[in-house]
């Protein structure tokens, strides 16, 4: 991963969910840190980029709103952007929540990118310490992008500034004061991304050293992935997209091997939540354009 890479990623991410806290009513996940860390110009600069690139997604909308760029731009969010990230986020931190009521006192970000979680809960700051694990290039980029908005960090951040799927993610952890503590994980919007063998690992790895209870949110693939179009093909394009990033996507799972392999990392699934659940769940009553996406799961999933 290169620096500019890693940087335009965690942005346009934080992007999506700006426009949504901005734009879209009703809420399914409310990130009203995210619009601070971008500028207006590059809020501007992604917005004209993702109205210019509407021929790769859908010739139809082009033509349809070629007069109507806002709503060209709300297409684009709203059908390909958004909706896994909004769902899975939103899912993530009711799932955390509960876990730290339960006794968690550890949260694990994999992938951190420009999370804001901490700035939205700084009340947990006594309660929950945060580590914060992503590439060190990403972690240069968020700390910039807080120094420049004039974001206080809370005393109970830890950056861990590593690629995640290294073997010595503990020692790096346990130089940061992480204990044997009840722990939560999230992976989102990763998984994919790693070869089946590497997210075992990597799960293996997690809960090593960790007590019974602690417990992981992620999200991933079906076996349906490299077959299915989806709604407006944003299916097939969203793997197009990766594989033309230099990123491709290397793997999806029927729920049956994903439960083996959670299972033999010691890990029961507490809940799992289907494309079907997820939309009833987070994307009801809507007259929008917003939708689970096709093929991409939830779980949550426990230690023995």
């Amino acid at each position: 991963m290169e620096k500019n890479e890693s940087s335009m990623t965690s942005l346009v991410s934080a992007f999506a969910r700006a426009y949504h806290s901005k734009y879209d009513t009703p809420k399914i996940f409310d990130d009203i840190v995210a619009n601070d860390l971008i500028s207006q110009e590059e809020f501007s600069a992604i917005s004209r980029n993702m109205i210019d690139g509407i021929h790769f997604f859908n010739k139809d909308i082009s033509q349809k709103w070629q007069e109507n760029p806002d709503e060209i731009l709300k297409w684009i969010v709203q059908v390909q952007l958004s909706p896994t990230p909004l769902a899975r986020s939103a899912y993530c931190e009711k799932t955390l929540l509960h876990e730290h009521k339960l006794g968690a006192e550890q949260y694990v970000i994999l992938g951190t990118g420009l999370d804001t979680f901490a700035f939205r809960y700084p009340h947990l700051e006594s309660s929950l310490e945060i580590y914060e694990v992503d590439h060190p290039a990403t972690q240069q980029f968020k700390k910039k992008r807080l120094e420049r908005a004039r974001f206080h960090v809370p005393g109970n951040i830890h950056y861990i500034p590593m690629d995640f799927t290294n073997k010595e993610l503990h020692d790096h952890l346990g130089n940061q004061g992480f204990e044997n503590k009840k722990t939560f994980f999230s992976l989102l919007g990763v998984s994919y991304y790693l070869t089946k063998e590497e997210n075992e690992i990597l799960i293996l790895r997690l809960f090593s050293n960790v007590p019974p209870g602690s417990s992981i949110v992620f999200d991933y693939a079906d076996e349906k992935l490299f077959k299915e179009k989806g709604m407006a093909n944003r299916v097939e394009n969203m793997v197009k997209l990766a594989s033309a990033s230099g990123e491709p996507m290397k793997s999806s799972f029927p729920y049956m091997e994903m439960e083996k392999m959670l299972e033999r990392a010691g890990l029961l699934i507490y809940e799992h939540l289907s494309p079907s659940m997820i939309n009833d769940l987070f994307f009801t009553n809507r007259t929008d354009y917003l939708t689970a996406f096709e093929t991409i799961h939830f779980i949550h999933a426990v230690k023995k």
